[in-house]
């Protein structure tokens, strides 16, 4: 197993981790991990191949898929829906 896909392995544990946290206390790690995300794709993608590449692409977009929805409405001009309140 090559170093990038073991940082890849240790990058989806702090997703998981934040995903523990408040909403509140997310954002930081969450906007950390979200810019962390391209460089190490690129590496698997550049040492590994294109498979873990796309296996890479795929994690990310599962567990990222509400702020990447988000960021391209924001960018093709649509209004983004104002989110959910959570139940009591």
């Amino acid at each position: 197993m090559s170093l990038p896909l073991i940082i890849g392995g240790l990058w989806v544990m702090a997703a998981a981790m934040t995903a523990m946290l408040p909403m509140r206390a997310q954002m930081g790690p969450g906007i950390a991990l979200l810019i962390a995300a391209p460089i190490l794709l690129v590496w698997i993608g550049l040492t590994d191949g294109w498979p873990w590449l796309a296996f890479g692409c795929f994690a990310l977009a599962s567990m990222f898929r509400n702020p990447l929805l988000y960021f391209a409405r924001r960018v093709f001009g649509y209004r983004s829906p104002a989110p959910r309140k959570a139940a009591p």
